[in-house]
């Protein structure tokens, strides 16, 4: 398999309309990295809450980054061929 063959398929563009989608979802993120404890307090179970707001801020701030450089459509045209073969 030459290399041609290999990469024909990844078909990647750059969309500012996702880029700005992404943004906001990074913005989330922080935001809520930055003010869990508020928020653990005020919407969940107050203190045995706080590391998983942080951890889902974390993760939110890791999809915006995928989801800024449009690489969730390679990702889920990746796992998709991979369930379907096509």
């Amino acid at each position: 398999m030459t290399k041609q063959e290999y990469t024909r398929d990844m078909n990647y563009e750059f969309s500012f309309g996702t880029f700005l989608f992404g943004i906001v979802i990074v913005i989330a993120g922080a935001v809520l990295v930055r003010y869990y404890q508020q928020i653990a307090d005020g919407m969940g179970s107050g203190v045995v809450d706080y590391d998983r707001y942080k951890l889902a801020g974390l993760i939110a701030c890791g999809v915006g980054f995928i989801v800024m450089l449009n690489f969730h459509t390679l990702i889920f045209e990746w796992v998709f061929s991979f369930f379907f073969n096509r």
